[in-house]
């Protein structure tokens, strides 16, 4: 809910007023912070603090609505992308994905003034266009609570490898993690690394996480589609963005088609299983006597 000293209030409700919006997004990935206004100045706030505003960018947003019945509370915001603040390749490489947002408005000619709180949320889907635009909105905190959570029977596990918690894989990443350097280069989502692994039989990394730890992809995650032993070669899901050169560094994880062997053999950790494995399925469901035997 939207707050506010008694200063603040006071200035919006005269007949003029000198309101400017701030927006402050930081990524989940790395951490990174940005800060944007809308204003034709850049605006430091809280002053003294460092942060500053920056006014390059310039964007438009929608109405902010808010409700007492915990409705999601959405918002999209327009702009440009500027290279020095915000480029196409990095939204669409996922950088920016459920980044945190917290949006205040302020009285730009007295900073000095809290303003006011209005909304915190997280980014949702982003579009682009060829022309430099993009297009982005804003998910409410309460948007969570209208998520179905629970679990449901499955023949597959419904764990993420490596996760730990209530529920979950609980394995030790770390023994089927290994740091790799690039040494040829096919395409954006083909190539081959130096293969430390002398248990990667073909497949083992598909299914598995790659995190690029050098390079122009420093920093992103993508899923790994293929392995192939002879050759050292990995195939990924999707190209990336960046370019990949020899050279470039990165930390690939073991791979997990969730498939009940697979548990047992490569990983030996049947016993924290997320799945049915011999729950009859639907076939066993519809099954039906034969009418035609006497």
């Amino acid at each position: 809910m939207p707050t506010a000293d008694s200063a603040y209030l006071a200035h919006i409700a005269g007949e003029v007023t000198t309101k400017a919006w701030l927006w402050k997004i930081t990524r989940k990935v790395d951490g990174q912070a940005f800060y944007f206004t809308d204003h034709d100045q850049n605006i430091e706030f809280p002053p003294g603090s460092g942060h500053v505003y920056q006014a390059a960018v310039g964007y438009q947003q929608t109405a902010i609505t808010n409700a007492a019945d915990l409705s999601i509370n959405n918002a999209e915001a327009t702009g440009y992308f500027d290279a020095d603040f915000l480029t196409a390749d990095e939204l669409r490489s996922g950088l920016f994905d459920f980044a945190d947002v917290e949006v205040h408005e302020v009285n730009w000619a007295d900073l000095p003034q809290s303003g006011m709180y209005r909304l915190r949320a997280n980014l949702g889907e982003v579009r682009s266009t060829p022309s430099g635009i993009f297009t982005t909105e804003m998910r409410g905190m309460a948007q969570r609570l209208a998520a179905k959570v629970g679990d449901i029977y499955t023949p597959e596990c419904r764990a993420d490898f490596g996760s730990s918690g209530l529920r979950q894989c609980n394995k030790d990443p770390a023994p089927f993690t290994f740091s790799e350097t690039v040494t040829a280069v096919t395409d954006a989502a083909n190539f081959a690394i130096t293969n430390g692994n002398a248990a990667a039989v073909d497949a083992w990394y598909a299914y598995g996480v790659l995190t690029w730890t050098g390079g122009l992809n420093n920093g992103r995650s993508i899923e790994v589609k293929a392995w192939t032993q002879s050759g050292a070669a990995v195939q990924l899901a999707f190209p990336m963005h960046g370019s990949i050169a020899i050279g470039d560094t990165l930390n690939i994880v073991a791979g997990c088609d969730k498939r009940h062997d697979t548990c047992r053999d490569k990983f030996s950790n049947i016993v924290n299983r997320q799945a049915e494995d011999f729950i009859p399925g639907f076939d066993a469901i519809i099954q039906t006597p034969n009418a035609s035997v006497a």
